[in-house]
């Protein structure tokens, strides 16, 4: 489906898990694709910034948009994970997890709007969460910022929806990822930690990282045109059905 022909999509944490199946996506599907991350990869036009660095975070995006003749697609998905209550993240990890989650989105979506208001078809998808609006054991300070985002992605669509900028956020579930992989690995029993997370969604697996990525992909795309401030659920129906526990 070449819905995204001679369109410009930059993807931020776009090295590994869903960042980079969404790179994969939007490519095949007809768009010039960069990324940008501290560990970027060699698969696409690699940008190496941090997005805790607003001088970095600027220089990457102009050149992305430089190397693709413009930017019309935006996937804000750079982001780090945080486990524990209220009682187990120092002061220090709040800020460094906002200054990443939330924070970097903000200064990604900054540097690219001058960019994205020279596109006819301008889009901004964002990574939020599952997190964001279901409450999940051990994970108050990521399910804070993933809160975060999804309004920050409501606010800015409101902003831009004049300018004819779309902003969309996709809330996966628990995805099978390398982060989720490093969690499980660090569980005493990662075996029966995973399958404790497979029996918490509804169709009693993870979600894959190219399932993700097929809903940034319907966002980012012109097909979705009348599509802005959305929070799209890719999480094995685990936010909206209650049903009984598989025998």
């Amino acid at each position: 489906m070449p819905d995204l022909d001679g369109l410009s999509a930059l993807v931020t944490g776009g090295g590994s898990g869903i960042g980079l199946a969404a790179a994969r996506l939007l490519a095949a599907r007809g768009a010039k694709v960069a990324v940008l991350d501290v560990a970027p990869g060699e698969e696409f036009a690699g940008l190496v910034a941090d997005v805790t660095d607003d001088d970095a975070v600027r220089a990457a995006v102009a050149a992305a948009a430089e190397r693709l003749g413009g930017l019309d697609i935006l996937v804000n998905n750079a982001g780090i994970g945080a486990a524990g209550t209220v009682e187990d993240n120092p002061d220090s990890e709040w800020h460094h997890v906002y200054d990443v989650n939330v924070v970097g989105m903000v200064r990604v979506a900054r540097a690219a709007l001058p960019h994205l208001r020279r596109s006819a078809h301008p889009a901004i998808v964002n990574t939020c969460s599952i997190a964001a609006t279901a409450g999940l054991p051990q994970r108050a300070l990521y399910s804070a910022t993933k809160g975060a985002v999804l309004s920050l992605t409501q606010a800015m669509a409101a902003d831009f929806v004049a300018e004819g900028i779309r902003v969309n956020c996709v809330c996966p579930g628990t995805a099978d990822t390398p982060w989720v992989g490093r969690l499980l690995d660090a569980a005493p029993d990662p075996v029966a930690e995973r399958a404790a997370l497979e029996a918490r969604q509804p169709m009693g697996r993870l979600v894959t990282a190219e399932e993700v990525a097929a809903g940034i992909a319907y966002l980012a795309s012109p097909l979705a045109s009348s599509v802005t401030g959305t929070a799209l659920a890719v999480d094995g129906g685990m936010q909206g059905l209650r049903v009984r526990p598989r025998q």
